[in-house]
């Protein structure tokens, strides 16, 4: 049956639509942190549809909120007061940090993103955006034109001017040899210099943990030192949290936090996680920014009632089960548990992250060569191990990503990275 779907999948569906897994698999149902096949096998999902599961598959308070607004009124559109959006509106602005927030809803990370840009580009008057190397922000042409990692970049074509910094990667690249204040002394010179050669930009764009880039990051205090610099000048800083918020990387609730010293950024989008399956995106700003559109605008499904609902209820519980503590907790414990595993396979080049958001460098041994067909064999081994991971990578590195619901226990953290020792070791 199997084998049917994928041939009907190749059929119809692009050329360029990945598919994991030599067998792919077809997940027909989950609960908690595991999910299951058309053949029945039971896995551990240690990537959540890339990281989009944040509570647990079936969460019983989402799906109740899904099932009773489902009941009442699915959609209306923005041209109609909506209760259930004004609500989460409410509590993300309270949340976000931001000053006199106002908050606009997508349908996902990528189209957040492109109204962060427009936000961004109508404020300054400028269509020149900074983003970062190694960086990726979405397949919307415009969110394309602004991704710093060419595997992800299928045209040049843009309608927006980008120029990349350095400093998303800490163990690469030129400045890696620095210690982690040199090294952030050193980035900012980078931008200054690069300033100094172009038209003032709208905005930086960039994610406080790189996820498609192989879960890197900067040292902490490195966009609180970009942030001076722009700030002198008028320029704008977005975090992208698509993937680091709600409380993922365990030490802060958003990822920007790390880097906090100089304020909360100007604009902030997200997605995935807060809708626990259902397809919510959105941009946070100052309302001076959100407000200087000076053109109508509605959206058809961003805010629609029933997502609404589900990120309601998904947000309670986060919060009231504490799970960015859970996540710090837990996520530390495996992180040093795979990294003790790490030590003894020439294979891996570094174990990184914080929180439940692991990223596993694979190179060829003894060298800083990326090897892409070793990371897919560990792919492989740990799926037949009974555990579901990702894979990633940017700056020619082939990383495997590590992302689990942050409900996770300590007994599946074990689970999962026993599973992960027995893969890796595989590959010696």
């Amino acid at each position: 049956m199997t084998n049917d779907l994928l041939g009907r999948h190749r059929a119809v569906l692009p050329d360029w639509l990945a598919l994991y897994y030599e067998e792919p698999l077809e997940l027909t149902h989950g609960e908690g942190r595991h999910v299951w096949d058309a053949q029945g096998n039971r896995y551990l999902d240690f990537f959540g549809g890339i990281l989009t599961t944040m509570t647990a598959h079936a969460l019983p308070e989402v799906t109740k909120a899904v099932s009773e607004q489902a009941g009442r009124i699915i959609h209306s559109s923005t041209l109609y007061l909506n209760r259930p959006m004004v609500e989460l509106a409410e509590r993300i602005a309270q949340l976000s940090g931001i000053p006199d927030a106002r908050v606009f809803f997508t349908t996902s990370g990528t189209e957040a993103n492109d109204t962060a840009l427009l936000l961004a580009t109508a404020y300054r008057r400028s269509n020149t955006i900074l983003a970062m190397r190694n960086s990726y922000h979405g397949r919307s042409f415009s969110a394309v034109g602004i991704t710093g990692n060419s595997g992800w970049s299928p045209t040049s074509l843009s309608p927006l001017q980008t120029l990349y910094v350095h400093g998303g990667v800490r163990t690469r690249g030129p400045f890696a040899s620095l210690s982690d204040k040199a090294y952030i002394a050193a980035c900012v010179e980078d931008l200054k210099d690069l300033l100094g050669h172009t038209r003032a930009p709208a905005a930086l764009i960039a994610e406080p943990v790189q996820g498609v880039g192989g879960f890197t990051a900067p040292p902490d205090g490195l966009y609180a030192a970009f942030r001076e610099v722009l700030h002198e000048r008028g320029i704008l800083w977005i975090a992208d949290e698509v993937q680091t918020g709600w409380g993922r990387t365990g030490e802060h609730f958003w990822g920007w936090q790390a880097h906090g010293q100089s304020g909360p950024p100007d604009i902030m989008t997200f997605a995935k996680g807060i809708g626990n399956g259902m397809s919510i995106g959105g941009v946070v700003a100052r309302s001076a920014i959100m407000n200087c559109l000076d053109s109508n605008s509605i959206s058809t499904f961003g805010g629609t009632q029933i997502t609404m609902a589900a990120g309601l209820a998904n947000l309670n519980y986060l919060l009231e089960h504490d799970l960015q503590g859970n996540a710090r907790r837990v996520g530390g414990l495996l992180i040093e548990r795979l990294r003790a595993v790490a030590a003894q396979v020439p294979a891996v080049r570094e174990v990184r992250g914080r929180g439940l958001m692991i990223g596993i460098e694979i190179t060829k041994p003894g060298t800083d060569e990326a090897d892409p067909q070793t990371a897919a064999a560990v792919l492989e081994a740990a799926r037949q191990g009974g555990l579901l991971i990702g894979k990633g990578g940017g700056h020619n590195t082939s990383s495997l990503r590590v992302a689990p619901p942050l409900s996770l226990n300590v007994a599946e953290a074990e689970e999962g990275a026993a599973i992960l020792e027995n893969a890796l070791r595989s590959i010696q």
